[in-house]
């Protein structure tokens, strides 16, 4: 098969294809290799390559599945995470200077269930400075949006958007403390899931927030995210916040069907400030929704104007706890940006961050109000992404002014923990062509319901069939 039709299928595509025999874990592999050698050098996903593992690894796949040792829809497929994320004897710079030459002797607990899928690492994606730098500087410089290369793929997951919008490879993760995998999914057009807090484990994921942090998967499909939650999701003793919940099914909510669904819409503050394009792609969303049996509900939510404050101090309180040595021992080695916010952040008191864990309280007794009355909340996903040189902030940390819309509709799912799901919804009408995205949140631990809503988006849209004109 051609590397042209490898590169932007999905992972449920391939998994089929691989399965089957009709095509070898090695040809996935060298068709993503050729296209990441090709395009690296325009877009800047990829700080680390692992080629040769990579192809060890798709060889030790083929010969498993061949010899009917298929491990799953994972199985042979390749993947790369953030690399903020430990993987054992594999460079993990997040970012930075200061990291730039470790070399965990550890796994983290997602990679090695992605290893133990078949899922085949294939290297480390490009991100903000320990995913919270200006992503202007830092260790290899700003990853780019393969829709333009003038425009921020957004941030601090940019390599990981980056890299399935530019066909380099089919599955990643991408953390999430204030929005980082969600922003990235709708700058790149792509499908990115923030869980539940607790749901995937923690543990080899380096910390911005303890409280606040979120690591979870990229792809192109809302099917792929599925699948991919149902492998790294899961208790695990060696993250004490990893919930013991058991790990439902996902791929019986990929039914097509929304008839009946709640999707609660807030009448105020979430859409203030949407660009008309943005505005207008997410009404259309709304009308298909409605036509394919959904039942639109109007919701307020009272109180949401408290996330920000909370937001901020919670995650910087906790980040200069977190960086405190290396602050003191590397402050010169670090992004400007990030040891102002460190250093700034030391002045916050025990009084603010007790405050802000009150307002968080009240925001989660908030968003259990609301769904009482819904079954998902439709909200924004930001507008189109801005240009790299125009961008003033791209970091999970809330800017001060906030960019329109309002920045609580990504944070508002990290401060009380729930799920929340983008995907592609429209594009701008251009120059340039910009993809769109709809954000949709849940109950906690109700990713299915998430799963459901966008897999039947997605069947009766081709937004996220679009492939940028990016060529090697």
């Amino acid at each position: 098969m051609p590397a042209s039709e490898i590169l932007f299928k999905s992972a449920a595509e391939l998994a089929t294809l691989l399965k089957s025999r009709k095509l070898s874990p090695v040809e996935v592999v060298r068709a993503c290799l050729d296209r990441i050698e090709a395009v690296n050098p325009k877009v800047n996903a990829f700080i680390t390559v692992t080629g040769e593992q990579a192809l060890e690894q798709a060889r030790k796949a083929e010969k498993e599945i061949a010899a009917g040792r298929y491990r799953g829809p994972l199985h042979g497929v390749p993947y790369a995470p953030k690399d903020l994320v430990a993987t054992k004897g594999i460079r993990t710079t997040n970012g930075s200077r200061v990291n730039s030459d470790w070399i965990p002797d550890y796994e983290s607990t997602v990679t090695a269930r992605l290893n133990q899928a078949g899922a085949i690492l294939i290297g480390k994606l490009n991100l903000l400075e320990f995913a919270m730098g200006s992503g202007q500087k830092g260790l290899v410089g700003p990853a780019r949006n393969p829709w333009d290369l003038a425009y921020s793929p957004s941030g601090s997951s940019s390599g990981s958007g980056t890299a399935i919008a530019a066909g380099m490879v089919p599955l990643t993760i991408g953390s999430d403390t204030g929005g980082s995998i969600r922003n990235p999914a709708k700058s790149c057009g792509i499908v990115g899931l923030k869980p539940t807090y607790g749901r995937v484990s923690l543990f080899g994921v380096t910390t911005l927030s303890w409280t606040l942090d979120h690591v979870g998967p990229m792809a192109r499909t809302v099917a792929d995210v599925a699948r991919m939650l149902q492998v790294i999701a899961g208790p695990d003793p060696r993250d004490r916040n990893a919930a013991t919940a058991p790990v439902p099914d996902y791929t019986k909510a990929l039914t097509g069907d929304v008839k009946g669904l709640r999707v609660g819409v807030p009448s105020e503050y979430f859409f203030e400030n949407v660009h008309p394009e943005t505005g207008a792609a997410l009404r259309r969303a709304n009308s298909l929704l409605k036509q394919l049996g959904a039942v639109m509900v109007d919701v307020k939510v009272r109180n949401a104007a408290l996330c920000g404050a909370a937001s901020s101090v919670i995650l910087s309180s906790e980040a200069a706890a977190f960086h405190e040595k290396r602050l003191k021992e590397h402050g010169d080695l670090l992004d400007p940006l990030v040891r102002e916010r460190l250093e700034a952040a030391t002045f916050h008191s025990a009084i603010d961050y007790i405050k802000a864990l009150r307002l968080r309280t009240v925001l989660m007794e908030e968003m259990r109000r609301v769904f009482l009355t819904c079954d998902v909340l439709m909200l924004p996903s930001g507008n189109a992404a801005p240009k790299l040189d125009t961008e003033t902030v791209k970091t999970d940390v809330p800017p001060d002014p906030p960019p329109a819309p309002r920045p609580d509709t990504y944070n508002i799912a990290n401060v009380t923990g729930i799920p929340a799901i983008v995907l592609p919804c429209g594009f701008t009408a251009g120059p340039p062509t910009l993809p769109l995205g709809i954000q949709f949140c849940a109950k906690p631990f109700n990713e299915a319901t998430l799963f459901r809503v966008g897999h039947a988006y997605q069947m009766a849209t081709d937004w996220h069939k679009r492939t940028p004109p990016l060529h090697g």
